[in-house]
Formats: C-alpha cells, structure tokens, sequence
C-alpha cells in the first residue's frame, strides 16, 4: 500500500529526503530511546494479553527491533522525519526505523492466529525476557489513567497505534498516515479517524492535547517502571508436584529399556546387542569372497552380474581387498559415499562376489556384487585418503542390462568393464546416427579405453552412447552418472525386438538424446523411445512427429515418463509432458496423449494435440473450445491460452494428458 502523503511525491523528491541508517546508529538510537520505545510498544499491544504479558512483550518487541542477518550486513535508507519542532527523538533517523519496527511488530502481535498461515514471530510467546515466580506491571495511576487505559482498550490496533503517533510521538496527520502504512496497517486513514472518536476522558475527546500527552507519558503506561508480586502459589506448588511425578516416570520407563530383555518387547532367543555374529564376520574376509571362473558364464542358467569372473590384476591382494570390504561395512567420515535412488547402502549380508579388482587411471578399483547392489571401491594408489564409495542396484539384471559397468571418469571419460560375453564395443554419436561408429579395443580383463561420456552442459552438441555386441545382438547403452549405463531401446511398448539393430536404435535416439538428463542420477535400467504419431500441420507447414520416452528404473517405481513434440526441420524434439510413476507409454498402459500450443508461420497460434492409435476422440476446453475424431487435433487458439485437453478410448473411456 502506498502512503497517502507520499503517493503523488515525485521519485526525484523522494530520493532527496531518504536518510541512511546503518546498524551501528540504529544500536546508539535503540539504546538512547529503550523506554519511549518500550511505552509504545505497550501502548499499541492488545489489551486482552493481560499486563504481565504486555510487559513483557513491549521489552521483547523492542529488543529485537535490530536488524538481523542481510539487513545488518549494510545501510538501511528510511525517510528524513519531519517530526515537531523541539522534539530530538522524532527527527532521528535511527529512532525512526527502530519505531516503524516496533509499531510493525506490535499490529502483528495483535492479528489473530489462524491455521490458515503460519503464525509469525510477534504472535508467539517472547522466548527472552522472561522472568519465573513473579508478575510484573507499571505502578497503577489515578482515575484519569485508568479511564484513557479502557478508552485504549475499545480501539483497533492501528487506532492505538495512530494514536500514539499523533499524541505520544506529536506527528502531523500526512506523517502519522505514512508511518502507518509502512508498518502495514491495512487502513490508515480509518485508524486516525477511529484514534479520534469521543471517549471517557480520551487523548481526543475532552482532555485537551497536552493533558492526554501527560496521561500517555505517566507512570500508568511506563513499562520501565514496574511492580512485582508473586503469581499463584497454590497452583505453582501443584505445578511443580506434577512435574516431580513426571520425572520420576520417565526415569523408570528409561530404565526399563535399558534392562537386558526388556524395552518394548523381550527378543526371545537373540543374542545380546554386544554379540558376535559369525555371517557378519565371514563377510569381512577376503578369502571367503566368491571368484566365479573365467569361463563359468557359458554353462549358467543365468546370464546376469552373478556370472562375471573376477577379473584385475589385484584380485590376490588380501590387503586391497580387506580394505575394500572393511569401508563397506563402516565407511569412515572421510569416504565419499553415493548411492542410487532406493539402494540401501548397508554392509554385506554375507561373503559378496568379486567381479574386479585392478589399477584404473590414477585410482586402484574393487568391484563387489551381493546379489543385489554392485559396489565400487575407490582408492588412491598411495594411500587411502579420498576413498569412495558407490552403490547401484542391480536386482532382475538381464543380458543386455548387465553389458558393462563403469570402472573410472577422469576428465569428462569414462572406461567401462564389459560384460565376459561381450565380443566387441564400439561408440557412436547419438547426434550425428549417419557418421561411423568408432570402434574401441578391449584389453584381455574387457576394459574399455577412455570414452568421452556424455555430461550435462548448456551446449548439447554431442552425446556418446556405447554399442555392446554379444553374439547375434548388439545392446546400446550410455552413461547417466551411475554405476550401470542405461540400455536405449526405441519402438511401441511391448513390441520392442531384442536384438535390435543398433545403429536403428540410435537413429531414433538422434533428436531426442539431449532430454536424456532429466533421467540422470535417478537409478534408471532402461529408457525406451516410441514415435507414438506422425500429424500434418494446419497451413502447410509440413508434418510434426510425436514421441515418448519411459526410462524405468532398477528398483521399478518411479519411471519418468515424457512425450515431446518434434517440429519439422527441428534439430532436437521439446519436451510437451512428464510424469512420474505413470504407467503412460510402457506394456502396462501402451498408451499417452499430450498437447503443445504452436504457432505457425504465417503467426496464428494452435493448440496441437496427439494420441497414441487407442485414441478415437479427442476434446479441447477452457480457454479454446474443440473436438475432432481420431488420434490428432488442430485448433486456432490466442496467445497464451489455457486450455484442458481430454481424449476418449476405442472402448469410450476417457483419458486425460500425461501430466
């Protein structure tokens, strides 16, 4: 709200009277003025708190009408006081900023508390000054001052505080409304009129301006003078046997738990917490970590991380790998510990399988499998400072989804370690689907040399992904900052081959590779693209393709789910919808809908909207009215419009967007 005396001022003129009020000259102006600020803040708190709380609250209020934080850190510009003559308080700029904050404080404290908001800070209770066993309140005044205290108690908050500001303070009218509306009452010029209606013996009413300024300034309204007396003695007594008994129970109830087979349930036949537990143990040692053979993966009924060799040329280091299992179990506090989304990150349940241990880059590397969660340890190749420690869930891993793991990222690479039945790798440029791959040489362990991986920046102008060829197949897969790349799949769900041609597969991937971060880091197996339609655009602007992305997670909640919308010439499809949790565009609901406003060349806006072929109708409403039969739907729409779009299923059910 703008105040009324400075609403038609000019910026010029306003800048002109704005005096600086730094920190230290608010704490001289604080500390020379304490009881006028601390009267005022009585004078303006409610009535209703009671005087031992006003009291309290008018020292509470003023004590914390320092700026704090930002606000203390530099200068605080308020305007130059135009205050009456005579009167050093008023014109001081620091008194003046110190008033506004108490007067502001004090109207909040008198707002009523709702559950609609959250109460702020005057509303509560003061936490400092308190003072226990005693009450305190001004010394009382004659019948005059016990007369203006009920004509104040009739008034709103900003009326008390408007009148204050006229008698107390002597300000003129136009500043009394300013001070008001920057100290946020709502009315300001109805609080004035209100501070000036006739009662018993008011500041307005027959008690002229000097006696009401004396009556104001009495010690009937001096906060800094007070009276104690004792509160309720009996009920204090009974208070404080209340909260002996209390104690008391917490003590037996506290050593209860404590007790051998007691707490909140016995344990029956387990051991005692200080126990040994010899599983526990095993998997600690070294020499009890399974080594499949080398060649084991050929006669195995399955075809996941549990057939991996151990492979390196440390998997004998008894110390390395002692350590490895040892941060595992209780990483210390310098080990830099990350884990994927819905990876418990506890030790071992028993002996783990080593899948590799060997020096990669500037970094020693043990791999750990336990059925569940494939480890990474970390290490320098002196010492141990700066250890890491990764975590990725591997549960229902496949063929294709258990191709490679990633051993190292240095300097925007990454080195891979493939899968034992992976005969040869090759990388290619998801942007670029008609350049050659670029074939890389695996060492005898199955490492990949360093392979640019493909981080988020501003610029996407390349994006790496890794073709995997195990006999007949070719798996592509590319890096999202875990432990296991995810698999590219493209095709309807459902339908998707699984020996899918690869260089097919990145040619769908071709403009839709730079949304792949908004999947990364999120603990994702598998990310499947369908070109779910194809619609011509109104005006001959030629033809725009629809798609959808589901990149499913290991831990199988939480699927991100996103169509885009891919207009002709375009170099990279716009992301239209996500979802989170869906079953949209997956084999549970092979089905999506989503809509996009576009504008065409000639400069008409449409809403442009699209299903899969389970679509028979669809339906446009709120800012644009529309309807058309089948999967697709054009309609002239302004600028901006909001609309809802709804579509009906071949069985007349009705589906919303994906949202």
């Amino acid at each position: 709200m703008t105040p009324p005396d400075t609403a038609t001022r000019p910026a010029s003129a306003e800048a002109d009277t704005l005096v600086a009020v730094d920190l230290g000259r608010a704490e001289a102006a604080l500390v020379e003025h304490y009881p006028r600020l601390v009267r005022m803040a009585y004078l303006v708190l409610p009535p209703a708190l009671g005087r031992n709380r006003r009291v309290l609250g008018a020292h509470a209020l003023t004590q914390r009408a320092l700026p704090r934080g930002r606000a203390a850190s530099g200068p605080t510009r308020v305007p130059a006081q135009r205050g009456a003559a005579g009167r050093g308080a008023v014109a001081d700029p620091g008194y003046a900023y110190l008033r506004l904050r108490v007067l502001r404080a004090a109207l909040e404290a008198g707002l009523p508390l709702t559950f609609r908001r959250r109460p702020r800070r005057a509303q509560l209770p003061p936490l400092l000054p308190q003072v226990w066993g005693l009450r305190l309140f001004p010394r009382s005044g004659g019948a005059e001052e016990l007369a203006l205290d009920q004509w104040l108690a009739t008034l709103s908050g900003p009326a008390r505080a408007a009148c204050v500001l006229r008698v107390l303070e002597g300000l003129p009218e136009p500043e009394v409304l300013r001070v008001l509306a920057e100290a946020g009452a709502e009315d300001p010029a109805g609080a004035v009129a209100e501070s000036r209606t006739t009662g018993t013996e008011g500041p307005s009413g027959r008690t002229s301006g000097g006696a009401a300024e004396a009556l104001l300034t009495s010690p009937e309204f001096d906060p800094c003078v007070l009276q104690a007396r004792p509160t309720d003695l009996l009920r204090r007594r009974r208070y404080g046997r209340a909260g002996l008994a209390a104690g008391a129970a917490l003590l037996v109830c506290g050593a209860l738990l404590a007790l051998p087979g007691g707490g909140w349930g016995a344990d029956g036949a387990a051991a005692p917490p200080y126990a040994r537990n010899a599983a526990a143990e095993q998997a600690l040692d070294p020499a009890l970590l399974t080594r499949v053979a080398a060649m084991a993966w050929r006669a195995s009924s399955r075809t996941d991380f549990s057939a991996w060799p151990a492979r390196g040329s440390r998997t004998g280091d008894t110390a390395l790998l002692r350590r490895a299992l040892a941060v595992w179990a209780r990483p210390g506090a310098s080990v830099v510990v990350s884990a994927t989304p819905g990876t418990p990150s506890g030790p071992p349940m028993g002996p783990a399988q080593l899948l590799y241990a060997g020096e990669v880059d500037q970094a020693v590397v043990v791999l750990l499998y336990d059925g569940l969660r494939v480890v990474r340890y970390a290490e320098p190749r002196t010492g141990t400072a700066g250890a890491a420690l990764d975590f990725a869930r591997t549960d229902g891993a496949s063929a294709e989804t258990s191709g490679a793991l990633v051993l190292s990222r240095v300097d925007g690479n990454v080195r891979y370690l493939t899968a034992p039945w992976v005969t040869s790798a090759t990388a290619r440029d998801l942007l670029k689907p008609g350049g050659p791959p670029t074939g890389l040489e695996l060492t005898p362990e199955g490492v990949t040399p360093p392979v640019p991986s493909p981080a988020p920046s501003d610029a996407c102008t390349s994006w790496t992904a890794l073709a995997l060829t195990a006999g007949d197949s070719t798996a592509l897969v590319t890096d999202l900052g875990e432990l296991t790349p995810a698999r590219l799949t493209s095709g309807a769900p459902g339908t998707t081959p699984a020996a899918a041609p690869a260089q097919a597969v990145a040619a769908d991937w071709a403009k839709l590779a730079c949304l792949l971060p908004s999947a990364r880091s999120h603990g994702v197996r598998s990310v499947n693209a369908w070109a779910y339609a194809k619609q011509p655009l109104p005006e001959g602007n030629g033809t725009a393709g629809w798609l959808c992305t589901r990149a499913e997670t290991w831990r199988g909640t939480a699927d991100r789910v996103q169509a885009q919308f891919l207009a002709p010439g375009a170099a990279a499809a716009t992301a239209a919808a996500q979802a989170e949790g869906s079953p949209a565009c997956g084999e549970r609901q092979p089905r999506v809908l989503a809509g996009v406003l576009w504008k065409s060349r000639a400069g008409q806006w449409y809403v442009l909207a699209a299903g899969s072929d389970r679509f028979t109708a669809l339906e446009v409403s709120g800012g644009v009215k529309g309807r058309a039969q089948g999967s697709q739907l054009a309609v002239k729409a302004p600028a901006g419009a909001m609309v809802e779009l709804t579509g009906r299923l071949a069985d007349g059910t009705k589906a919303g967007v994906l949202r």
